[in-house]
């Protein structure tokens, strides 16, 4: 079935698994396997940001000219090969014993902000990972901010919110010298 035809939640659940079962198509799949699982995720990747921009980087750019399927591969690759870089460095940091520093001020405060600008304090976990990762903070940072106590960012199904505690911290980072 076509991407453009499937409902969002279908999309969705298509999109994860297509995702999930990536590396065992490259590992193990034969070469027509692993050329129509890459054209299946590039459709179902290019249907979900048309339909949901605001929900990853590369709909934040505003109106870029579609991109053809070759280019869309190798930005996939290097993303892929970026992405590796990074875990494999945060994972030599953590043998290392490395301590974990508090998130910068400004980085959750602006985070914080981001959320009270949004229609009810509310944001769709994905945005909310985004704005998360523009604004510089590790995902153990932001995990904090979800576990600290008093908890300055909650849950509710597929959204993120500011709590009545995550208000007033952002009033205290705003006021306080950073």
């Amino acid at each position: 079935m076509d991407a453009r035809d499937l409902s969002d939640a279908e999309l969705e659940r298509q999109g994860t698994r297509a995702h999930a079962t990536r590396n065992w198509v490259f590992l193990h799949g034969t070469a027509d396997q692993f050329r129509h699982h890459t054209e299946r995720m590039l459709e179902l990747e290019q249907e979900y940001l048309r339909r949901h921009p605001k929900r990853t980087w590369q709909g934040a750019g505003g109106d870029a000219a579609p991109v053809d399927r070759v280019e869309q591969i190798r930005h996939l690759l290097r993303t892929f090969g970026s992405q590796m870089e990074g875990l494999l460095a945060e994972l030599a940091e953590a043998q290392a014993g490395a301590s974990s520093a508090p998130a910068p001020l400004a980085a959750e405060a602006g985070l914080l902000a981001r959320f009270a600008a949004a229609p009810d304090g509310r944001m769709h976990k994905l945005e909310a990972h985004q704005a998360a990762r523009e604004l510089g903070l590790r995902p153990a940072d932001v995990a904090r901010l979800y576990t600290q106590q008093p908890p300055l960012l909650a849950t509710a199904g597929p959204d993120r919110f500011l709590t009545e505690d995550g208000r007033r911290r952002l009033a205290d980072l705003q006021v306080s010298p950073v």
